[in-house]
């Protein structure tokens, strides 16, 4: 039985268009590799615009040349649509989850090659009323979408994590329903203006429910949930809301501004990263001293003030009683308030620190 598994597991190949995962408990099991549950969002989150950019350049390529070809039906019209297509696919097959399937490149690498050589496949394609013809031209839609797709799911989940994920002081499942809730019902009447588009999350996917061999406790099988997917984007939102209702949430480092990925229970907002100008310290160890840094450089007059104030009061602290040190502490915070409410000039604010 686990010999068998893993044979069909290795033997298996996919399309970009077409491809197989399976989930179990917190974690996403992707070819050979698994991972938690939201970390593939968490990839393509952190994806650098420019290589989205050169998709589309190349996908801008790769349409007139495959649109042509039905009607010139020549081998060098051929051999330029499938260059330009292998151009395309190797930037897709590079991308998170398509990096760890094996591809189906034998296909996806001479597609154009395949389908002269095969005339009834051929005369389809040519022939409007044919269902070969609904595919090619689907795979030409489909690759013309596929960048504005991961776009549009980007924005949605740096909308969410950063809009409505970000105020939660908890974050469990239970937040991030609570928070899920609030952006569902304002986009759903603000779909047309931010998506230009109905708000839609549905889509089409298989399921099934599989014995799995255990890839790393040797012997041990659990049933798992095989899913087989028509899109990258459509994975990925998958991925993003059986994340959320396990606790899990891609979120913002606060320090270098790459996602990563909040487990259920786990508050911080800085990632486990090197941070940047650092050789070893992670984002975690040094972000929260910079980020205070930070805001004492960016201190106003009247926050100096109270700080210089509150010093020389904390240096007096061991010469007096706690009460008065507490009383004064305590009239210096309602003069800085006063301050910023615009009711003290800095200059009367000086003065007043000045009499403690």
């Amino acid at each position: 039985m686990a010999e068998e598994l893993v044979r069909i597991e290795l033997d298996y190949t996919y399309a970009y268009d077409q491809f197989t995962v399976f989930f179990y408990g917190n974690q996403v099991f992707i070819g050979k590799k698994d991972y938690p549950i939201g970390q593939c969002c968490v990839d393509v989150m952190n994806l650098d615009e420019s290589i989205l950019d050169e998709i589309d350049r190349r996908v801008r390529l790769f349409i007139p040349a495959a649109r042509k070809l039905p009607a010139e039906k020549t081998d060098s019209a051929a051999a330029l649509a499938q260059e330009r297509l292998n151009a395309v696919w190797e930037l897709i097959f590079a991308l998170p989850v398509y990096r760890d399937l094996k591809m189906d490149e034998a296909c996806c690498f001479h597609t154009f090659q395949r389908l002269m050589a095969n005339k009834e496949k051929w005369a389809q394609v040519q022939d409007p009323a044919s269902e070969g013809y609904g595919i090619y031209q689907g795979m030409i839609s489909s690759l013309d979408c596929f960048v504005d797709g991961l776009r549009k799911l980007r924005k949605q989940i740096s909308v969410m994590t950063e809009k409505y994920f970000e105020p939660l002081e908890r974050r469990n499942s239970g937040a991030y329903a609570e928070a899920y809730a609030r952006f569902y019902s304002d986009m759903l009447h603000l779909d047309a203006w931010v998506w230009n588009e109905e708000f839609e999350q549905s889509f089409p996917m298989e399921v099934n429910f599989v014995p799995m061999l255990h890839q790393t406790e040797e012997g041990k099988i659990f049933l798992a949930e095989k899913s087989t997917f028509n899109s990258l984007a459509d994975f990925l939102r998958t991925e993003f809301y059986r994340g959320l209702a396990l606790g899990n949430a891609p979120r913002q480092c606060h320090n270098c501004g790459r996602y990563f990925l909040l487990t259920a229970g786990y508050n911080t907002c800085y990632c486990n990263n090197v941070a940047p100008g650092e050789t070893m310290r992670t984002c975690r160890k040094v972000g929260a001293h910079r980020k205070e840094a930070r805001g004492k450089q960016n201190r106003t007059p009247a926050r100096k003030e109270y700080d210089r104030t509150y010093n020389r009061l904390k240096v007096r602290k061991q010469r007096g009683s706690a009460d008065e040190w507490n009383a004064a502490v305590a009239k210096a915070q309602e003069l800085l308030e006063r301050s910023e409410r615009g009711e003290l000039t800095d200059e009367e604010l000086r003065r007043r620190f000045e009499e403690f």
